[in-house]
């Protein structure tokens, strides 16, 4: 079984038992986890423990992605998929946690992606201009 199905697996069994959530909503969270890893700077590789983040690094990495992926529709995608608030990317994280797709420090908890933003607002802002390949910005 590959890595892929095995999480699609988990994440069907997650749903089949509370189905707040689309899949498709856990696989855009470990998305957005992956590429706000990717674009850490190379000393917080240094220490494996640094690399790790922060509820608000992958709050702020789900909206930067969703907002270059989805626009303007972010807040729609959202709505769609039952992710309202960062307590849902909280509540997804740890469902992906305890289903052994995401790993979690003992200090982490649900309560770290509290009321840090108003996601939904913050998905609707007009993401920053980007510079053109080639380009200076």
């Amino acid at each position: 079984m590959s890595q892929e199905s095995a999480f699609h697996d988990a994440v069907d069994a997650l749903r089949a038992r509370r189905p707040r959530y689309a899949r498709e909503a856990y696989a855009f969270v470990v998305a957005a986890l992956n590429e706000t890893v990717r674009g850490l700077p190379a000393e917080r590789f240094e220490v494996p423990e640094r690399r790790h983040l922060s509820g608000r690094e992958l709050t702020e990495g789900v909206v930067r992605l969703a907002r270059a992926e989805f626009g303007s529709l972010a807040p729609v995608v959202f709505r769609e998929w039952g992710v309202r608030a960062t307590e849902d990317l909280g509540e997804i994280v740890f469902e992906l946690v305890e289903v052994r797709q995401l790993s979690a420090r003992a200090e982490d908890t649900r309560a770290d992606f509290t009321g840090q933003l108003e996601l939904l607002a913050a998905l609707g802002e007009p993401a920053p201009p980007r510079a053109l390949r080639g380009r200076p910005a």
